[in-house]
């Protein structure tokens, strides 16, 4: 209680000057917004769940919306017309990072693609990860490596279907989109045993959810160095685990060189301590170790949960599922695992992707923007410094913008030119512009081959029958399902 009251001290006698301080009136025009409260603001609008408070507040006060949360001035956009504003048309204004306390761990938002400031080192951290990891020529060169790891996965559930066992869908997808990665960049699987693969998803999801929490040193900067609610501290807790573990590999692989006088692996890790020992300015073991993080964390947790979505709305669709399960068969044959090369011959399996994102946005906010200078939109001011919102699941939810926005319907893609790619403002569940997530080639073609792949070599059903399924989600960086997705499968006689 002591300690308590020392940081509502230390607030009260902070912002107290602060706001007894006379200021010269904005001339500038902000956008509409709820009423804040002295000191605290908007904040009590968030809610549990503020991607929905939100979407409320925007049929209130418009698709472009000003918060005050705490001493931050949040806008908040909630229409395809204003995310294109954000994403496209002022994107170089709009480019830099709001970086949440949770992430000043290990110095990460130095180092990170999806936090860094757009400078010298984010831009050679892109063209690294792009060249050795999400080009089409390191994609290609991969095709086998994925269909390996598919082929594990299948075989993961058909030891399930011999003894009628529900599958964690979340924890199996989890299992082979981590070790697709850490065969890409270290040669070996990370996880292998089901402790293993719990472990791992455990310090991931966690990482998630603390990095999306309402923050108080977020709001209050002068709070930051407090950590009042330990955000801070926990994340630090857990990305120096997996740092630790990337750490660890690093220095294995450094030894076999010197044992052995050459690398004999041809992966990314293989190519960035050749950077490194060429140029350590621009690559070392410390930037080699967060962009593993970052990849290793959004790489993981935003596939297994879009592909958990998916499954939960087919389970619970019978007509969707049955289309679906229908197209597999008519083009690549009954209970075959789907190739890469069939995917653009599967029109019903691309929608059921697109309607997935458009209900279920992997990461409901996106990632916050910052304002490097006053921007107009709308015949609003953006002011410089404020913290730039898009509400992608707000956006997927809008009546206005798609009929019958509440009903998971993959028709509504069939026959039509919207894609995910970040030029269909209607649909952006990757963002756009600059910021645009680096992954989204290697997420599509993972989630592409692992729905169709588990929709035509399984029936599924309920784990208890008559029982509806939990479809409530929880709030992250990721907007993850509440309940994990826990169905039985039955292996399809080909």
């Amino acid at each position: 209680m002591e300690f308590l009251s020392c940081i509502l001290l230390v607030l009260t006698f902070a912002l107290t000057l602060q706001w007894g301080v006379s200021r010269v009136r904005s001339k500038t025009k902000l956008p509409p917004g709820p009423y804040p409260l002295p000191i605290i603001g908007n904040i009590l609008e968030l809610g549990t769940k503020p991607h929905q408070s939100l979407a409320r507040l925007a049929h209130i006060h418009g698709p472009i919306m000003r918060l005050k949360l705490g001493q931050v001035t949040t806008i908040v956009v909630s229409s395809p017309h204003m995310a294109k504003e954000v994403l496209k048309t002022h994107d170089h204004s709009l480019s830099d990072r709001a970086v949440p306390q949770s992430v000043h761990t290990h110095n990460h938002h130095n180092f990170s693609v999806a936090f860094s400031p757009v400078s010298p080192l984010w831009r050679h951290l892109r063209k690294v990860s792009n060249s050795h990891l999400f080009s089409n020529h390191a994609l290609n060169s991969n095709q086998t490596l994925r269909r390996n790891k598919l082929h594990e996965l299948l075989h993961d559930i058909h030891q399930s279907s011999l003894v009628g066992e529900a599958v964690d869908v979340g924890k199996a997808v989890f299992k082979a989109s981590i070790n697709l990665l850490s065969n890409s960049v270290f040669s070996l699987d990370l996880v292998s045993s089901a402790d293993s693969v719990g472990d791992f998803q455990d310090l991931v999801v966690n990482i998630m959810e603390e990095v999306g929490k309402p923050n108080l040193a977020d709001f209050f900067p002068v709070l930051k160095m407090i950590d009042p609610q330990g955000i801070r501290s926990r994340c630090c807790v857990y990305s120096g685990k997996l740092l630790d573990t990337f750490r660890d590999l690093i220095h294995q692989r450094l030894k076999l060189r010197e044992d052995q006088g050459f690398d004999s692996n041809n992966d990314m890790l293989s190519s960035l301590l050749n950077m490194a020992q060429l140029n350590g300015q621009e690559m070392n073991q410390t930037i080699i170790q967060h962009l593993c993080l970052t990849m290793f964390v959004a790489g993981t947790d935003t596939v297994t949960s879009t592909l958990e979505w998916a499954m939960a709305e087919l389970v619970q669709n019978e007509k969707a599922m049955s289309k679906a399960k229908q197209e597999l068969e008519e083009v690549i044959g009954k209970g075959k695992p789907v190739e890469e090369s069939d995917v653009g011959r599967l029109p019903y399996l691309q929608a059921v992707i697109k309607e997935t994102f458009r209900m279920h946005p992997a990461v409901p906010f996106l990632l916050p923007r910052k304002a490097n200078a006053n921007v107009e939109i709308g015949g609003y001011t953006i002011p410089r410094g404020a913290h730039v919102l898009v509400n992608v699941w707000a956006i997927g939810r809008n009546s206005s913008v798609w009929e019958n926005a509440n009903v998971f319907s993959p028709d509504r893609f069939l026959n039509s030119d919207v894609d995910v790619k970040g030029l269909n403002f209607e649909l952006t569940p990757f963002g756009g512009g600059r910021r645009v997530c680096l992954g989204l080639p290697l997420a599509m073609r993972m989630l592409h081959l692992m729905l169709g792949s588990l929709l035509n070599c399984f029936n599924w059903k309920v784990e208890e029958d008559g029982v509806t399924m939990n479809m409530d989600d929880k709030f992250g960086i990721t907007l993850a399902k509440a309940q994990p997705v826990r169905i039985i499968p039955e292996k399809v006689i080909k």
